[in-house]
């Protein structure tokens, strides 16, 4: 039983991830995915268990998906409470932009009609945009599609392993931090950085 951690400040000496609930993951050293530190590899549930490749990547695939997402909802949430906001009215009957409120309370603020748009906005990246649609990903989550690389193909293996980790790594951190501001607003109060709730 074998699982591999890339530490951030480590890069050039792999070390075994703890195996403290005994799991083997072929699938794992297949795919060369590193357990980023300071986690390491974490699966309370189980859901790994006898798992294969593609339900690796499946999963995987996921918690980059929510990661990424997370990421933009936690801006989000930074920069409306800063006070920025888009110029103009939201809809026909005058209501601005600047009218609608934060987090929960905002969401529930947006007239109809703009929320179904931003649904099928959503939808519509979901089905078409966000996924590997000329099949050239190099790994899980790579939805460059020969058209975006921001010097990516110029980095060695080592540096590519390390930013994917930092985006795994980052992506929960985003999880974690707007399930946090999400259960405070509903707490009311105030959090450092953001203010009142």
């Amino acid at each position: 039983v074998c699982h591999l951690c890339l530490p951030h400040r480590r890069r050039r000496r792999l070390r075994p991830c703890p195996n403290w609930q005994g799991y083997h993951l072929p699938c794992c050293l297949r795919e060369r995915a590193r357990c980023p530190a300071p986690l390491g590899f974490f699966d309370p549930l189980g859901l790994l268990d006898g798992a294969d490749q593609e339900r690796f990547d499946r999963l995987r695939y996921v918690e980059l998906k929510h990661g990424r997402i997370c990421q933009l909802a936690f801006l989000g949430q930074i920069t409306t409470r800063a006070g920025f906001r888009l110029p103009g009215d939201i809809s026909y009957d005058g209501t601005k932009f600047s009218d609608i409120g934060e987090g929960w309370a905002g969401s529930l603020q947006v007239p109809v009609a703009g929320a179904l748009q931003i649904l099928a906005f959503v939808g519509f990246l979901e089905l078409a945009v966000m996924k590997d649609v000329t099949g050239e990903g190099e790994f899980v989550g790579d939805f460059r599609n020969g058209a975006l690389d921001f010097g990516w193909d110029t980095f060695d293996e080592e540096t590519k392993l390390s930013k994917r980790a930092i985006e795994l790594n980052n992506g929960r951190a985003a999880m974690m931090g707007i399930l946090g501001l999400m259960v405070h607003e509903q707490l009311g109060g105030s959090v450092p950085i953001v203010g009142e709730l």
